[in-house]
């Protein structure tokens, strides 16, 4: 049976119905006057089910990253799912090295779900791109039953150019190798715990958390930075679910080495440090959302340093460890007392739907 809907979405009180995601007018109403407006570039208003892109410049290879976002909840301080959408899938692109140029977003929404959220969302995340210089070229909207969503999830895929002969990947640590840390972890992670348990009600009596915020950004601009001075970058990573804990066990892995950290160079906010022993949580494994691992030849960690701390998103850079021949591929820590304590693979999970 046809619905009849009105002219215009009404943005201020109207609900996401099933019938926006049924593929006729209800749905081309809910793409053309929530998407298409915050998205809006000659690719997407072709109208058609994917884009034909310009080709990539000479000598370059294309480079593709996807990942899924179900981030609760969906607004937190310093972003929200948007946002979130953009820069994760971004970095995942940048973090290979490659220059990010467009991305494609599909969205699961719940049927009831506010539309004036939803132009939100889309608005944050149409801003976020193009601070990033990039666009959203294509994507899909499903709709499913009220209580078999949460809201609304976006999955996001990222391309871009990678300039040919240069290969950053997780395998390329070398032993003697530095570690190095674009900033403070965990901010991320501590944002959404603050969002979604109210920490800020223990602020007074422990110094936290409601002055934590997402650290969520895009890293390319930095990447580029580091990437235009010729530093050989071996390794970069961003360190998001899993924290910095999870992201030097997979490089170790990947690339057959051991790693020493040094616990009193990492850098962490002191009200997530607070946070963290108040609750029993070890910041090594807080999600971040705009933190850069680098590993480089021992030699060029000073210049690299100096890249880091000239940019906005560098400047509480720090070198935090080395890499060691290790055929286990064990991660240690020396710590605060002296002592070493092993860096283990995350058991579980902190926080789920970080991001």
């Amino acid at each position: 049976m046809n619905r009849k809907h009105p002219k215009s979405l009404d943005k201020a009180a109207g609900r996401v119905e099933l019938i926006h995601g049924a593929g006729g007018r209800a749905t081309a109403q809910l793409v053309g006057e929530i998407f298409a407006p915050h998205f809006n570039n000659e690719w997407l208003a072709a109208g058609d089910d994917g884009a034909v892109l310009p080709a990539l410049m000479p000598n370059e290879r294309l480079v593709l990253a996807t990942d899924a976002h179900v981030v609760s909840p969906l607004f937190f301080p310093g972003g929200d799912i948007g946002s979130l959408a953009v820069h994760g899938t971004i970095n995942d692109v940048a973090v290979m090295g490659a220059r990010p140029l467009w991305l494609a977003a599909a969205f699961i929404l719940e049927e009831g779900f506010p539309l004036a959220c939803l132009d939100r969302i889309a608005k944050s995340m149409a801003e976020a791109a193009r601070e990033a210089g990039i666009s959203i070229v294509t994507g899909d909207t499903k709709v499913v039953e009220k209580g078999k969503g949460d809201g609304v999830f976006i999955a996001t895929t990222g391309a871009g150019a990678l300039a040919e002969g240069l290969s950053i990947g997780g395998a390329g640590a070398r032993p003697g190798d530095a570690v190095l840390i674009s900033g403070t972890l965990g901010d991320h992670g501590m944002a959404i715990m603050n969002a979604r348990a109210g920490l800020e009600g223990l602020e007074a009596g422990m110094g936290f958390a409601s002055s934590v915020v997402s650290d969520t950004a895009s890293l390319h601009g930095l990447i580029a930075a580091l990437l235009a001075t010729g530093i050989p970058l071996h390794v970069l990573r961003d360190p998001t679910r899993g924290g910095l804990g999870a992201t030097v066990n997979e490089i170790a892995h990947q690339s057959g080495v051991g790693m020493l950290l040094d616990e009193a160079a990492i850098p962490v906010l002191p009200a997530v440090s607070a946070a963290c022993e108040f609750l029993g949580l070890d910041f090594l494994y807080l999600a971040n959302e705009g933190k850069l691992v680098i590993i480089c030849p021992p030699e060029s960690s000073d210049a690299a340093l100096a890249v880091l701390h000239a940019h906005p998103l560098g400047k509480n850079a720090a070198r935090i460890g080395e890499v060691v021949a290790d055929t286990r591929c064990f991660v240690e820590m020396r710590t605060r007392l002296g002592g070493r304590r092993m860096v283990d693979w995350l058991s579980g999970d902190q926080l789920p739907r970080i991001c």
